[in-house]
């Protein structure tokens, strides 16, 4: 039923338009208590499939990656399609519009997407407000937040680190983890943050904000995070994991868009990543030692793409293009698969 709309009327809008609507549809029926409980019954996340991590319960391995919800404004919509966790961001310091239109595209064949969209948000002075609305209802207490954050455009390379921390200490509170993100290509020289030298006083500047943040606010310390790009070659791979370490982080996200490709502008993301994003996750585990926890997106489609994730070293898992493309049972379906075998592996005694 989906594929038929989809082919017949999403795909005739411009992407970002589809998404709009979509996105609206999914919040209208969230905002509706009783309805969203309805709906959530047929989008079951089977308790098998659930795990604990960082004292939060996880419904899912599956969460739904950043970028689809950039302010916090449709959190328990995209629970209640049956995603265990939610990612919102990329958020920064400074609201900004993004770049211009058009900044999405469609790789129909390939059932993936490209995108600019240059992190366009309201701030995180605005998502703060938003997360903290949510937190104050009992669906939005129970939801589990990653909050993603990035360079605001304007800012200068060398003001980086207090870009991020002005976001982190905003936004710790409320976050059951924090992303930073230095490897969208689409904020001009963001990805050079990447090298460790420049990205070490983003992390520390980012971790004490985080900390002072939720200390005053009488909240547990946030795991921090960093997302990386597929771009990155082996040995810069090895330098982040290094640097991870070092600092004590929680985990890396693997992997963002990647630019190796020559259709325009921007970052390709879906079944053109699964192959580099598979690969990364397996070098990070290898690099970082069984501990922390490693976010493995780029690709999933299937069940299947999903284990491959879990099975080189991955503890989570992320989507958002697939779920354009397969409509809103994708996550549920995804979800029921990874209980299925969490269930099996029970019953056989197997780790």
């Amino acid at each position: 039923m989906y594929r038929l709309l989809f082919d017949l009327v999403l795909r005739r809008l411009p992407p970002e338009k589809a998404h709009e609507l979509a996105f609206d549809l999914i919040r209208a029926v969230a905002a509706v208590p009783g309805l969203r409980a309805l709906v959530h019954l047929f989008f079951p996340t089977p308790a098998a499939g659930a795990v604990e991590l960082w004292g939060r319960r996880f419904p899912s391995r599956l969460g739904v990656a950043a970028g689809f919800d950039k302010d916090a404004r449709c959190v328990t919509g995209l629970t209640m399609l049956g995603f265990g966790y939610v990612e919102i961001g990329t958020i920064t310091a400074h609201g900004q519009p993004g770049n211009e239109a058009p900044r999405m595209w469609r790789m129909v064949e390939q059932r993936a997407l490209r995108n600019r969209m240059g992190f366009n948000n309201a701030g995180s002075a605005v998502a703060a407000e938003r997360l903290q609305r949510l937190r104050a209802t009992r669906a939005g207490r129970a939801a589990v937040v990653g909050v993603n954050i990035g360079k605001t455009k304007v800012t200068a390379p060398e003001d980086a680190p207090a870009d991020y921390a002005t976001s982190a200490g905003r936004l710790a509170p409320y976050a059951d983890y924090l992303v930073v993100n230095v490897s969208s290509p689409n904020t001009p020289g963001l990805r050079d943050l990447q090298a460790v030298s420049s990205l070490r006083p983003i992390l520390e500047a980012t971790r004490a904000a985080a900390d002072e943040a939720t200390d005053r606010a009488g909240r547990p310390r946030v795991p921090l995070l960093v997302k990386i790009a597929p771009d990155l070659s082996d040995e810069d791979v090895d330098a982040v994991a290094d640097l991870a370490l070092e600092l004590g982080l929680e985990g890396v996200v693997a992997v963002n868009t990647t630019i190796a490709h020559d259709l325009g502008p921007g970052g390709v993301s879906g079944p053109p990543l699964l192959s580099r994003g598979l690969d990364v996750v397996a070098r990070l585990r290898g690099r970082l030692g069984p501990e922390p926890v490693i976010i493995g997106v780029g690709g999933i489609t299937t069940p299947s793409d999903a284990r491959e994730y879990l099975a080189v070293g991955a503890t989570l898992v992320q989507g958002y293009t697939a779920f354009i493309y397969q409509g809103p049972f994708w996550a549920s379906r995804i979800a029921r698969g990874l209980a299925s075998d969490a269930g099996r592996t029970s019953a056989t005694g197997v780790a």
